[in-house]
């Protein structure tokens, strides 16, 4: 039910949207951020250059919020799954935010550990009002958690020709994966850091938005003799399904564990406390029901979300979570949260338009990844 007395609040746009609308892009909405989901040269050929060239993603519909003051690391550590005591100051880590009472995954997450009394996270658009709530809603006395949803955009340039791209601007490149450095272009603060969704060699870099054009229009330019093309939400998740990597609101939800989703490593079973933890150890020991696992076509099918997937024609088993065309492939891929029982290896089929197209299980990537090479 809408509440009538609400304002409505009109989609919120990226401090790049006008370079956006001058390369031809079509818009979506993402977590109530438009933003370009590819440009005039579309999905197929974006993906390619990321692959083998390098592509740069507005991803400014990301959250950010600092969570600061004495004790912020220890709190961090308290409530998210993942062990900040695994890392040091100058390294980030994917993490997640669960439910305590069900363990469901309420939002996946990266933490950039600036010193033990900085903790700057990069949610998820949708759900960084939830994410804050909750951190808020426990936080101890001094510290504090900070909204900068909508003050700092963040850029991806991801590929092999990334380093060339970022030092051709006087970025600093080379650190080690999952590392982040504090720099600076046109006098703006840019914290890079080297990660990404695209399972290529890579950085994204989180800068104020005073600066966001000034770096986006720099890296154009420097970029463009390594191959390098503007690159949408639409290639961003073509590239992330042949990784396997899930998406929350899709592979990961808040019906949905840490122990089903494939994603356990990222909590730190041995640390004392953090959100879920009880319920997760307990499901960790018995095993889950479902399990996501990875579907690949045997013939031209490709699947999409919400395809029902079945065992035998008759037989349901799930339906497909994320699905896509693998352009590196050239055939369907999908991810779905499938009965453990289910072995890799078998054949299930996928209901695409009423009729059964077959995929082999499998775990992936699809697609062998080249993130962590030096």
């Amino acid at each position: 039910m809408t509440d009538e007395s609400a304002p409505l609040r009109s989609p919120l746009r990226s401090p790049l949207h006008d370079r956006h609308v001058a390369l031809g892009a079509k818009f979506a909405d993402f977590g109530g951020w438009t933003m370009p989901l590819e440009y005039a040269t579309g999905v197929v050929k974006e993906h390619t250059a990321v692959r083998e060239a390098v592509g740069i993603f507005d991803v400014s519909h990301l959250g950010k919020a600092l969570v600061s003051g004495p004790g912020a690391a220890a709190y961090v550590n308290a409530t998210l799954s993942n062990d900040l005591g695994r890392i040091e100051p100058g390294k980030a880590q994917y993490t997640l935010c669960c439910d305590d009472a069900t363990g469901g995954i309420i939002d996946d997450l990266i933490a950039y550990y600036q010193d033990d009394e900085r903790i700057l996270l990069v949610p998820n658009a949708a759900n960084t009002a939830e994410v804050v709530r909750r951190l808020r809603e426990q936080a101890p006395d001094g510290v504090e958690i900070s909204d900068h949803h909508e003050s700092y955009a963040v850029l991806a340039v991801q590929g092999t020709r990334s380093d060339e791209t970022l030092a051709a601007v006087g970025l600093p490149v080379g650190h080690d994966y999952m590392t982040f450095v504090e720099a600076e272009h046109a006098g703006t603060g840019v914290v890079v850091c080297r990660t990404g969704y695209t399972g290529e060699r890579g950085y994204e870099l989180i800068v104020h938005n005073d600066g966001a054009l000034a770096l986006w229009d720099a890296l154009v330019a420097a970029g463009e003799e390594h191959g390098l093309l503007p690159c949408g939400l639409g290639a961003r998740d073509t590239l992330r399904t042949e990784m396997g990597y899930p998406l929350h609101g899709q592979d990961l939800r808040p019906d949905v564990t840490p122990n089903q989703g494939r994603v356990g490593w990222a909590c730190g079973w041995k640390k004392e406390a953090f959100w879920g933890r009880e319920v997760l150890l307990a499901e960790r020991e018995r095993g889950s029901d479902v399990l996501l696992r990875g579907l690949l076509a045997t013939g031209r099918g490709i699947p999409r979300p919400g395809m029902s997937v079945t065992l035998t024609a008759d037989v349901p088993l799930c339906d497909v979570t994320s699905g896509t065309f693998s352009p590196t492939l050239k055939k369907g891929i999908g991810l779905a949260l499938m009965p453990r029982i289910v072995e890799d290896g078998a054949e299930v089929g996928v209901d695409i338009r009423g009729r059964r197209e077959i995929f082999t299980v499998v775990k992936p990537p699809f697609v062998e990844p080249s993130v962590r090479e030096s």
